[in-house]
């Protein structure tokens, strides 16, 4: 299985930017889509972006046009740059193979980072 750490969560004023981060344990982008999630306690987790192995991105219409997927393979590390950040935007961050690594028969997720934006 691969590790993933995400980081890069904080306070920040509505219409502001974070860059998330993610790094995993070894490399894997040119075989899995890599994916950006967010959960708001007793919500449903959300599918927020995606990018494939060949580069190619997808986004949640909520986000379209503010936030953008990126990786540096080099690092095996993925990005998520968040312009133009919204109250609604709060959430809990994650990272993840789409669809997410199973063990033992559930998703597994890591630790997640905390965006929250004031207004």
């Amino acid at each position: 299985q691969v590790q993933l750490v995400e980081s890069g969560g904080g306070l920040v004023q509505a219409g502001g930017s974070l860059r998330l981060s993610c790094a995993a344990s070894r490399s894997i982008f040119s075989v899995s889509v890599m994916a950006w999630y967010r959960q708001v306690p007793g919500k449903q987790r959300e599918l927020v972006a995606t990018i494939t192995g060949g580069g190619f991105t997808n986004y949640a219409d909520s986000v379209k046009g503010r936030f953008t997927i990126s990786r540096d393979s080099a690092k095996n590390t993925v990005y998520l740059q968040m312009n133009s950040l919204k109250p609604e935007d709060t959430a809990v961050y994650y990272c993840n193979r789409s669809p997410p690594q199973r063990v033992g028969g559930v998703d597994y997720w890591g630790q997640g980072t905390q965006v929250t934006v004031s207004s």
